[in-house]
């Protein structure tokens, strides 16, 4: 009864929602995306999990043309990061902002192309909504993999080599903010190695992911994120 409550408290929330439907698109992808290539007489079940999985990616895409004024209370009150003590921390937090910002618009014209709403070309504005989206996962790492750098310093500099001088709820605090930042970096990076594989055919390894891979990427990327919110919400007093 306790996970269904807490599965049903998350629903309430369109973040809870948007994970609950990634997770599941990603997960059908993957095993479609096995049945039809390695399971031949389950073939048939594999390209209905794929077809659930791209409806499940579209109403997630629908659920995306509300999202453009949240993210732009979320970028003006964050402005030019002032409150973060490392300036390079600050500047790829506000380009990654930058990239998020704009990645919402080109989606949507995207969208409206394939919906036969604008008369554009939709192709063009799917591959620059998708280098926006890489765009801002690229920063992601970079930002968390500069926070794990620093915090570890911080823990093993010699300011902390006396444990009395650090007190122990803060360096718990530390070490948590570590582990949180080490598995969004893997999430991004899960992210990243999709977001390239969208990109037009040249770029990288774009469009050489077959189905199931594009799926196991998702879906790790996905049970993190979900992962994170759980613990979050657990230690939210």
């Amino acid at each position: 009864m306790a996970a269904l409550s807490g599965l049903a408290s998350a629903l309430e929330s369109y973040r809870g929602r948007d994970r609950l439907i990634r997770t599941l698109g990603y997960c059908c992808q993957l095993v479609g995306g096995v049945l039809v290539e390695r399971c031949p007489a389950r073939s048939e079940v594999g390209t209905r999990l794929l077809t659930l999985s791209s409806q499940l990616s579209h109403c997630r895409t629908v659920l995306r043309l509300f999202d453009d004024v949240a993210m732009f209370i979320y970028t003006k009150q964050y402005g030019l990061g002032a409150e973060e003590d490392d300036i390079f921390v600050r500047c790829v937090s506000v380009l990654g902002n930058l990239a998020d910002q704009l990645y919402y618009p080109c989606e949507h014209i995207a969208w409206a192309a394939d919906a036969q709403i604008l008369r554009v070309d939709s192709a063009r504005w799917w591959t620059l909504s998708t280098a926006f989206w890489g765009l801002s996962l690229l920063l992601g790492i970079a930002r968390s993999l500069r926070m794990v750098l620093t915090l570890r310093r911080r823990l093993r500099g010699p300011a902390v080599a006396f444990t009395s001088r650090l007190p122990r709820s803060k360096r718990r605090a530390m070490e948590a903010q570590v582990r949180s930042e080490v598995l969004t970096l893997l999430s991004n990076v899960a992210d990243l190695a999709n977001a390239v594989h969208w990109l037009p055919p040249g770029v990288l390894w774009a469009g050489r992911f077959p189905p199931w891979l594009v799926g196991l990427l998702g879906t790790i990327s996905s049970l993190l994120s979900v992962y994170q919110a759980g613990r979050a919400e657990a230690t939210t007093p």
